[in-house]
């Protein structure tokens, strides 16, 4: 029987990223080596731009690609480059004018950010709005004032973060503007798998959305408290018999409130609960099932004989050992620490 083998067509790219932290788009680089930190000049939907490399010239499966490869048109010279610092440097008084047209017109919209293409052939401006915004007027003089292409994007509360940056409540810089490329699903239902307090206060980052920590170890959690004892469940421990009250995934550990009100807290991989001594009694050690002798009397149960009467007739066979009273039979529901996180 012959087997047909897939061979999978490969193509080459290069990585180009237009902004710090900015999402990664794949170019064609037409069979030139571009290397990590050489600027580039490309063809977009939006036009000719220059681009950042990130990703070296490598060949990819064509299956992994979501869209055509548009070309990578050149290298960027000096003067390029020259000329895309100067236009930079511009940016920021072209955000100041453009506050003012705002202000004439009096549009609910707040700027948040301009950016210059390398040429200066486009101005974009960034602004969030509590609703949709008619600045037809606006786009008017600006182009008026400016000379040049204008644009204006409306643009979210995270997307806002991620242009201006910051700081976090962890004191590290957000994790938007320096690494996370997407924004992902956040909902207040991980907050709740991690037992965190839904305070918005707490969950919330500097844009006013929930964190977006709040996704990074939520998996993490899910697949804990599938293997750990559950909150309600009763284990016997060291200290007596009592019912879990809270998980703590971090510290792989959990809260047991025992019957005289208690509350202490007992490690998964504790190896020293009740239920590993194989059914015996709980102070005199004796066991129910095999051939064992009592700790405080020394009487063989086989033999059916000794001081506290743990014969075949009572006894820890029968229900409760003559010095201790615990009785084996009537145990409570205990759960084996042996399994839990695959411990064997």
């Amino acid at each position: 029987m012959s087997s047909a083998t897939i061979v999978e067509n490969m193509v080459s790219i290069v990585g180009i990223r237009f902004r710090p932290a900015g999402r990664i788009y794949y170019f064609d680089p037409q069979g030139v080596s571009y290397t990590t930190g050489q600027y580039v000049i490309v063809e977009t939907v939006r036009g000719v731009e220059a681009g950042r490399v990130v990703i070296a010239s490598k060949k990819l499966a064509e299956s992994e690609l979501s869209d055509p490869l548009k070309p990578v048109v050149r290298l960027a010279s000096e003067d390029e480059l020259r000329m895309m610092l100067s236009f930079k440097a511009k940016e920021k008084d072209a955000l100041v004018q453009c506050a003012r047209h705002v202000d004439q017109h009096q549009l609910p919209m707040k700027l948040v950010e301009a950016e210059y293409t390398f040429d200066g052939s486009r101005l974009t401006f960034y602004f969030t709005a509590d609703e949709r915004v008619d600045f037809r007027a606006l786009v008017r003089d600006l182009a008026a004032t400016f000379r040049t292409r204008i644009e204006l994007r409306q643009i979210g509360a995270r997307d806002q973060a991620k242009l201006q940056g910051g700081v976090g409540p962890c004191g590290k810089t957000l994790c938007c503007s320096s690494w996370i490329t997407d924004f992902g699903v956040v909902s207040i239902k991980m907050a709740k798998e991690q037992d965190l307090p839904l305070n918005p206060s707490k969950i919330s980052g500097v844009c006013g959305r929930l964190l977006c920590c709040l996704s990074y170890e939520n998996e993490n959690y899910v697949q804990a408290k599938q293997t750990m004892p559950q909150v309600g469940t009763f284990l016997d421990t060291p200290s007596g018999t009592g019912r879990v009250v809270s998980i703590n995934v971090p510290k792989e550990s959990v809260e047991v409130m025992l019957e005289s009100g208690v509350i202490i807290q007992v490690p998964v991989n504790q190896q020293e609960l009740t239920s590993e001594r194989a059914g015996g009694c709980g102070s005199c050690s004796v066991n129910a099932g095999g051939g064992g002798s009592c700790g405080s009397c020394g009487a063989n149960k086989k033999k059916g004989g000794g001081s506290c009467g743990c014969g075949k007739g009572g006894g820890c066979g029968s229900g409760g050992c003559g010095s201790c009273g615990v009785k084996q039979k009537t145990t409570p529901q205990t759960y084996d620490p042996r399994t839990i996180f695959g411990q064997q």
